[in-house]
């Protein structure tokens, strides 16, 4: 997995790409850890995102949370099978996706 990571201002963007699954979402998490204090806006893009595992979801549904918090979080360009993840799990009703 790679991530590459822009900060505008109070905006982080995240463009995660490979696999996010139980061997790299700690990787995640710990980018996200690191870089979410004073943020108001948190976008992953996931155009090159293959697959996200339930340790994903986590990391994701943990940022949300914060988000929540502090402002908003927007995922976007997510692939054809990530979304059949997102949609099964139900985290397309918790999420903000477009």
């Amino acid at each position: 997995m790679t991530i590459n990571k822009n900060v505008n201002g109070t905006e982080l963007t995240l463009a995660v790409e490979g696999r996010l699954d139980t061997v790299t979402s700690p990787e995640l998490e710990s980018v996200l850890k690191n870089s979410l204090a004073g943020m108001t806006k948190v976008v992953f893009d996931f155009a090159a995102l293959e697959y996200v595992s339930s340790a994903g979801l986590r990391v994701l549904l943990s940022a949300q949370k914060i988000m929540n918090k502090q402002g908003e979080m927007v995922i976007r360009n997510v692939g054809e099978t990530v979304m059949e993840v997102f949609e099964v799990t139900g985290f397309s009703d918790i999420l903000t996706i477009e």
